[in-house]
């Protein structure tokens, strides 16, 4: 089963986003960054989400985003599915914060539980059929809307959502150019996806 080992993102100013993400969600070690001048513009297509326990602890990485320099997209706020909130960190990157607990259990922690990439598609049935193909196993399919993959031994979940869906589910525009400044590693091997997202061979480094 093929899975997710790394996640690397292109940024402008490596030093800053290095700050960036160890105060905002201690992901020193969990990210790879990688120094890049590639032009882009507008939604990336793509979100990185964090899941957690409960509501405080959305609220305490909210705040650390926010005070790290981050941009708020959506405030934290209750839904039918839970609670979560919306940030853009300095670099570009679209990060949802969420939890399926509506109340809180105790304080909040610093833990996180879980990594998912959300890739914004133009036709989830053709990108879905391509991923089969390239080793990939779906664990949740929804008609053309989404579809979730299996996790296999690897620390983060990839989905695929229509493009529109995504950028709206973020707060932003669906519009943009350039390059999407994301290498996804994992053992599938390299290859570029149906919308141009880079994969690269990788060996396991990330956890959660």
């Amino acid at each position: 089963m093929a899975s997710i080992a790394s996640l690397t993102l292109d940024v402008a100013d490596l030093t800053a986003a290095r700050s960036f993400y160890t105060e905002a969600f201690g992901l020193d070690t969990r990210l790879r960054l990688r120094a890049s001048e590639e032009p882009s513009s507008g939604f990336r297509g793509f979100t990185l989400s964090l899941t957690v326990s409960q509501p405080a602890t959305v609220d305490h990485f909210v705040g650390a985003a926010l005070a790290a320099g981050a941009t708020s997209l959506k405030p934290a706020a209750k839904s039918l599915w839970g609670y979560g909130g919306v940030v853009q960190a300095p670099d570009g990157a679209i990060w949802k914060i969420a939890t399926s607990a509506k109340k809180d259990t105790g304080p909040a922690t610093p833990q996180i539980d879980g990594m998912v990439l959300l890739l914004g598609v133009a036709d989830v049935t053709a990108s879905k059929r391509f991923y089969v193909e390239q080793g990939l196993a779906v664990a949740k399919s929804f008609g053309r809307m989404y579809v979730e993959f299996e996790t296999g031994p690897g620390p983060v979940k990839l989905g695929l959502y229509r493009r529109r869906a995504l950028a709206k589910d973020a707060g932003v525009s669906p519009d943009g150019a350039g390059s999407h400044r994301l290498t996804i590693g994992g053992d599938a091997g390299a290859f570029s996806d149906p919308d141009g997202f880079a994969w690269e061979a990788a060996s396991p480094a990330v956890t959660v």
